[in-house]
């Protein structure tokens, strides 16, 4: 089907005012609205500052329309993220248990450093291992496997009468399917296929020692794949060994296998990165973590690593005290 520029603007306001149950002034087509494009508005939701409008870049979709992509596709993606922004309407709202059977879906986790961000993280709901906090945010977009969010408060989780550890765990599997783990071994030169369901040929030698890089195939605040159910006990399977963990940054964490790596190495490169981070050689926003962490296959459980202090001893006969 072929269409011109402004037939497309006018088919793709009827799909939308039928889907979204829309009156017919709450979406208007205006010419060289913002930053000199042209926009298609669509009233989304009202609050106290008033009506808030989603302007569309209908010059950038019917760009992609004449590309191949089909008006299907166009609309449902211009459906979806109106959707999202529905949903952050909500978040301004008072909140209901219905309103988290509508949020869910959109609800994904992102690991901070937990003293490079603690004032942000006031009220919000989060989880924290060491001294990483992985926090539970709403999506707004999602560009290029980019999510963008906002942060979802205690006071939200009240209102939907839902426990933090219930939403947490839904939160993690949405960002699980929103951005699968991949492995960067020591014999590869790109992010590697899926490895939770492929055997262990992925992993040599190497492999266990050096440590491999974990993250996601979106990369940006890949760190989080480490937190993602099942992916260190998965690792831990393949390498047969409990796991030492360290996070380069907030995008990727290093796993190494305990019965085979040195770790007298692994906490001279950490002590490394923290120097150059503290002299400002890295950027200090990717700084995730300072502490090297230890992923235990009996407890299924990862935390901060502590040393095992020796004890020495004595014995006494008390006999010949006395």
């Amino acid at each position: 089907m072929k269409l011109g520029y402004l037939e497309f603007v006018e088919v793709l306001s009827k799909q939308l005012l039928n889907a979204l149950n829309l009156q017919e002034q709450q979406i208007f087509f205006k010419k060289k609205a913002i930053d000199n494009k042209d926009r298609l508005f669509v009233e989304t939701f009202e609050n106290l500052s008033g009506k808030q409008l989603c302007g569309i870049d209908v010059k950038d979709l019917y760009e992609r329309f004449m590309e191949g992509s089909s008006m299907e596709s166009i609309f449902y993606s211009v459906q979806e993220e109106i959707e999202k922004l529905k949903t952050v309407g909500m978040l301004e709202g008072k909140m209901t248990p219905d309103s988290y059977q509508k949020i869910k879906k959109y609800l994904f986790v992102k690991p901070l450093n937990k003293k490079n961000h603690s004032l942000e993280m006031e009220d919000a709901v989060h989880e924290d291992v060491g001294d990483i906090a992985c926090v539970l945010y709403m999506m707004r977009s999602n560009t290029n496997e980019y999510f963008t969010g906002i942060k979802i408060k205690n006071k939200h989780l009240e209102q939907w009468e839902m426990t933090k550890e219930a939403v947490m765990e839904e939160a993690f599997k949405n960002t699980y399917q929103m951005a699968p783990p991949l492995l960067y071994t020591n014999h590869g030169n790109e992010w590697g296929e899926p490895f939770m369901e492929n055997g262990a040929s992925c992993l040599s030698k190497s492999d266990r020692v050096r440590g491999i890089q974990l993250s996601t195939n979106a990369e940006e605040y890949g760190a989080v794949s480490v937190f993602y159910p099942g992916v260190l006990q998965r690792l831990a399977q393949l390498m047969a060994s409990d796991l030492y963990i360290v996070f380069t940054s907030r995008n990727e964490g290093v796993i190494y296998s305990v019965n085979e790596s040195n770790l007298e190495n692994i906490k001279a490169e950490l002590n490394e990165m923290v120097i150059k981070y503290g002299n400002g050689m890295v950027y200090e926003d990717d700084l995730l973590s300072e502490e090297l962490y230890y992923y235990s296959r009996i407890e299924d459980k990862i935390s901060v690593y502590m040393e095992k202090v020796k004890v020495s001893f004595t014995t006494v006969n008390l006999a010949e005290e006395h």
